[in-house]
């Protein structure tokens, strides 16, 4: 059986880079392992090349390899690289895939030279690609252009279960402030919490799609989590790395304003630990989301990098990791989220994915705590995005209570720097004066 190939946003980022570039600069497509880099990658060549030639550098023999050592006559480059694939290859109509490119360094920094020569356009994909290790002895190609791919957001999960014009709904309820209804709000809380349960790796919903339980489910994602925590093994040997990860779900249960390594490996300091945290964020498996030290437009100005949280990339993983030392009929998340019956003691679960869509609506995470003098109070502003020269703050509930405490307190100290104020819950959309509260699945929308 084939690999499924669901259709996905990135596309007509890929079309537009063809358009505009006409061979001057090669694509390279970042993302987590089994995101669906190469399926989208070789689909485009499919579709908008003549031919096309994919190169996958985790299994390809050794003379292919062997080719990227000596590139001084590129003519013969070409013809043994058709020879020894059994490809044909068309000047200005054809594309040369490198998977997994990370595992040949010496092919990413050939990139310089081949498109330089401009006979054919060229897409990289990679998993942890910046690591150091893997780019020490390379000279990084100017001529590479560089686009992040996620896991699906809600509506690429969406178009995936056959509910294409679903979102378009929920965009044109969003965009005109007009309610959808209990019952159709309902229904769409319901797809809501299975993509939370199912989540975004294309694995995982081809799974669900199979008709499979999603006990077959959490297994598939078991296995991809299994592979991130042997990658991150790779880049920490003592293992630190693969114990943030794990650490993860635990962290964000214990609601604190940040995470604390040293509650997870013992003595660790984060300041310590600066190039791990490091690779783990550039392996794009987590989203960290960092305290602004200065709440005000360019947020990453003042951002505080040894204060942040971190959440998984995906929610599907995230439920799963949850309950990796357990067997799976354990998994209460599961039960809770399919009855509709999620505790507020869960609402982290929300967070989660709230995170993940509003990263994949290509906005980075930052949030926001304070204490509040009139009342000793600790308030926390889930997340803030940046809208023309203001900020967005918002708050996430699990649940469809309306109090926004937070971001009143926000307003009274920050009331001139502020856009708009949102808060995310389960009920229809509405305005609360000058607060906009919108279903939790619209968060992507922002």
């Amino acid at each position: 059986m084939g690999t499924t190939v669901f259709k996905r946003k990135i596309y007509s980022k890929l079309v537009q880079w063809k358009t505009k570039s006409e061979g001057k600069t090669a694509l390279l497509i970042e993302g987590a392992r089994r995101i669906g880099k190469s399926t989208i990658a070789e689909e485009f060549a499919k579709n908008e090349y003549d031919s096309y030639l994919l190169i996958d550098f985790t299994k390809v023999s050794k003379n292919v390899i062997n080719l990227f050592e000596d590139l001084s006559d590129l003519q013969y480059f070409f013809l043994s690289l058709q020879a020894l694939t059994g490809a044909k290859l068309y000047p200005r109509k054809s594309c040369i895939i490198f998977d997994e490119v990370q595992f040949c360094p010496k092919a990413r920094q050939a990139i310089k030279h081949l498109v330089k020569d401009g006979r054919y356009d060229y897409i990289e994909t990679g998993s942890l690609i910046s690591i150091k290790k893997n780019i020490k002895d390379i000279l990084i190609p100017s001529e590479e252009r560089r686009i992040e791919m996620f896991p699906m957001d809600f509506e690429e999960f969406l178009w995936a279960i056959g509910k294409a014009t679903t979102f378009d709904m929920i965009r044109y309820s969003f965009e005109n402030m007009r309610p959808l209804g209990d019952g159709v709000n309902r229904e769409l809380l319901r797809l809501f919490r299975l993509y939370i349960l199912v989540g975004g790796m294309p694995q995982a919903v081809s799974e669900y799609l199979t008709g499979s339980d999603f006990e077959a489910v959490d297994t598939v994602k078991r296995d991809i989590i299994n592979l991130y925590l042997s990658d991150l093994e790779k880049i920490d040997d003592k293992g630190r790395a693969a114990t943030i990860l794990r650490s993860i779900p635990a962290e964000l249960a214990r609601n604190t304003k940040r995470y604390r390594v040293g509650d997870v490996i013992e003595n660790a300091r984060i300041s310590r630990l600066g190039e791990i945290f490091g690779d783990i964020s550039k392996s794009m498996t987590v989203n960290f989301a960092y305290h602004s030290n200065d709440p005000n437009i360019g947020l990453a100005l003042h951002a505080n990098p040894d204060n942040f949280k971190m959440f998984l990339a995906d929610t599907g993983l995230f439920i799963t990791l949850g309950f990796m030392e357990k067997d799976f009929t354990d998994n209460v998340i599961y039960r809770k989220l399919l009855s509709d019956k999620l505790p507020t003691d869960l609402g982290y679960v929300f967070e989660n994915a709230v995170a993940q869509l509003i990263r994949t609506a290509d906005h980075s995470l930052y949030y926001y705590t304070f204490r509040d003098s009139e009342d000793s109070g600790n308030y926390k502003i889930d997340f803030l995005i940046s809208r023309k020269d203001k900020i967005c703050p918002i708050e996430v509930k699990s649940s469809g209570y309306k109090a926004h405490k937070s971001l009143d307190k926000f307003q009274s100290k920050f009331s001139s720097r502020i856009n708009q104020r949102y808060l995310l819950y389960t009920k229809d959309i509405r305005k609360d004066k000058d607060i906009i509260c919108l279903p939790v699945y619209m968060a992507g929308l922002l």
